[in-house]
C-alpha cells in the first residue's frame, strides 16, 4: 500500500511539474487542488503533497489561507541552469571519454545520422527527442549515477528552451554538428577536448537566448 501511495504521489508530482515547465500552467496561475485532482483522476491528497514538494523546488509558492501559485522559471533561472549545466556537461563528456563503450559510440553516431535527416527536414519534435537521447547516452557513458541524475534534472528543467531553440532549423543543424565534434573527441578518448566541446555546446544556447525572445522562452 505504501509503495502504491508513493508511486501515485510521484506520478502526480512529475505531471504537475511537467505542466509548469512546459508552460501549460503559466506564471502566477493558481493551482487548485480540486481542479488538478479531477484533471489527473486522483484525490486532493496526492495533489496537495505534490504542491508542497514543488514549493521546495521553488516552482510553486503556497500562501496560507489563499492557495498555491506557479512561480515558474525566471530569466535568471534559465541562465543559471545553462551556466551550471555547461560545466557539468563538460565533466560528463570528460568522464565519458574515459569510460564510453563501442556500443554507446555506435548509438551516438546513429543519433547524429538521424538528426542530420530531421534537421534538414525541419522536424523540430524529432530533433528534441534525438537531443534528449544524445544527452542520455552521454550521461550514462560518464559512468556516474549521481552526475547522470543531476544533469537529467537540469536537462528536463530546460525543456521549453530546448524546444524553442531546436525549432530554429539553423540552430538544429549547428547543434547536431556540435554533437558530431563531441563524438569525434570521444572516439579518440580525448577527455580534455571532449570536455571543452561539451561546455561550448551548452554555452552556445546562452549566447543565443536573446535572439529567441524571453517572452517566448518564459511563457506559453
Amino acid at each position: 500500500m505504501g509503495e502504491d501511495n508513493y508511486s501515485l504521489g510521484s506520478r502526480v508530482f512529475h505531471m504537475i511539474r511537467e505542466n509548469i515547465l512546459s508552460g501549460k500552467y503559466e506564471r502566477d496561475e493558481e493551482l487548485k487542488e480540486k481542479s488538478i485532482g479531477e484533471e489527473l483522476g486522483v484525490s486532493r491528497t496526492p495533489v496537495r503533497e505534490a504542491l508542497r514538494q514543488l514549493e521546495l523546488e521553488g516552482l510553486v509558492t503556497i500562501i496560507p489561507n489563499k492557495g498555491a501559485y506557479v512561480v515558474g522559471i525566471s530569466q535568471k533561472d534559465i541562465k543559471d541552469i545553462y551556466e551550471i549545466r555547461s560545466r557539468l556537461e563538460g565533466l560528463c563528456a570528460k568522464w565519458a571519454a574515459e569510460n564510453i563503450t563501442k556500443e554507446q559510440l555506435d548509438e551516438l553516431e546513429e543519433n547524429i545520422f538521424l538528426s542530420d535527416f530531421h534537421a534538414a527536414k525541419g522536424n523540430a519534435e524529432q530533433m528534441v527527442e534525438l537531443d534528449n537521447k544524445f544527452h542520455e547516452i552521454l550521461y550514462t557513458a560518464s559512468g556516474s549515477r549521481e552526475l547522470r541524475h543531476v544533469l537529467s534534472d537540469f536537462h528536463h528543467y530546460a525543456q521549453r528552451v530546448r524546444k524553442i531553440t531546436l525549432s530554429d532549423k539553423n540552430r538544429a543543424v549547428d547543434s547536431n554538428n556540435e554533437h558530431r565534434k563531441i563524438v569525434e573527441a570521444l572516439k579518440q578518448h580525448d577527455a580534455q577536448l571532449a570536455e571543452t566541446l561539451a561546455n561550448q555546446h551548452i554555452m552556445k544556447t546562452i549566447e543565443n537566448m536573446d535572439h529567441y525572445g524571453w517572452d517566448n522562452l518564459l511563457k506559453k
